[in-house]
């Protein structure tokens, strides 16, 4: 019998709603720690629980299922699943907020997602079309409070949490998935601003942050993903943030600019992200998977096993508990009184 497989350094994605042989095997890789999840996956819950139990079939050892599943623009799994609204809503009714991160968490640990990408801390600063109401406001200490709640709900869940983008994605006008946004701002105004939701979740036990692909020149000239100057300095040292990194997806323009992919992954674990995503490029992540070494971190598999999702309620079970009931019909009211 074999030894089972650490939790590897690489997030990959697939290709269709069920795995292919070739995928199959690529989930044995040692450098293999983690899949995530996007609409092309999703056809409805019974199909993707399905596709899930094969990847965790497939893999001799622990794999993380993650998904983008914030609200609004962004929720990768619609049908059978509560739709719920842009976070930036919940400033109107901050009640919700707390009971929408345990419905959207509850919901995707049904089928055996271990987390989604969420929430997201960036401060709205009227700029960014890509951020925008995927914000939950432009007052950096209101995204404290309505994210704080959010996250609180979706630990009640059982499901880690995931503050993106750091340090800010939302003083910029460029997407970073099409071009390397630039962000003129001084490390002090960012502090001031950007940097409070993480300072205050991280200090609540944020389990995970996920960096942004931005470059800010007048703090570093490194893209922050890139970046020990960010990573370690602010982020671990400043901010004594103890959990997981993950690079945002090393397929976005955003992360071209230091070179291929094989560079990029190196470059982004040497600046200390802890998982390196790479999707959307088949060919791109097997590069990263035969190129970054093989590396034994005990710590990081550490911090990379507590973002697995805490024992799940099945679907029939959840759609049948009271809390439930009220708290989906009560968001699904509210995010029809927006349409």
């Amino acid at each position: 019998m074999k030894e089972p497989l650490p939790i590897g350094a690489v997030m990959l994605d697939l290709a269709g709603l069920a795995l292919t042989a070739h995928e199959h095997d690529l989930l044995g890789h040692p450098n293999v720690g983690a899949v995530i999840l996007f609409a092309r996956n999703f056809q409805d819950a019974d199909q993707v629980a399905a596709l899930i139990r094969a990847i965790r079939a497939a893999r001799r050892g622990d794999i993380l299922i993650a998904v983008d599943q914030e609200g609004g623009r962004v929720q990768r799994f619609r049908d059978g699943f509560t739709r719920l609204p842009p976070v930036a809503r919940f400033a109107e009714n901050k009640a919700l907020a707390q009971s929408a991160g345990w419905l959207m968490a509850a919901e995707l640990r049904a089928v055996d997602v271990d987390f989604s990408f969420a929430p997201v801390l960036d401060v709205d600063c009227g700029i960014s079309t890509i951020i925008g109401d995927r914000a939950f406001s432009r007052d950096p200490l209101e995204v404290v409070e309505l994210a704080g709640l959010f996250r609180q709900g979706m630990k009640v869940a059982g499901m880690a949490a995931t503050g993106k983008h750091f340090p800010g994605h939302g003083a910029v006008a460029a997407d970073s998935h099409l071009a390397l946004p630039v962000d003129e701002r001084d490390l002090e105004t960012i502090r001031m601003q950007d940097l409070q939701p993480f300072r205050q979740l991280i200090a609540a036990g944020m389990e995970a942050v996920m960096m942004a692909h931005i470059v800010y020149p007048n703090v570093d000239p490194l893209a922050a993903g890139f970046s020990p100057f960010w990573i370690k300095q602010i982020l671990r040292q400043e901010l004594a943030f103890n959990g997981v990194v993950f690079s945002d997806d090393l397929s976005m323009e955003g992360a071209a600019s230091v070179g291929g992919f094989p560079e990029r992954a190196r470059l982004a674990q040497a600046a200390g992200c802890d998982m390196i995503l790479v999707c959307n490029n088949p060919s791109a992540a097997e590069q990263v998977l035969e190129t970054l070494p093989v590396t034994d971190d005990p710590v990081r598999e550490q911090r990379l096993l507590r973002m697995k999702g805490k024992p799940l309620m099945g679907r029939e079970q959840l759609h049948q508990a009271q809390k439930w009931q009220i708290i989906s019909g009560l968001i699904k009211q509210f995010t029809e009184q927006l349409s």
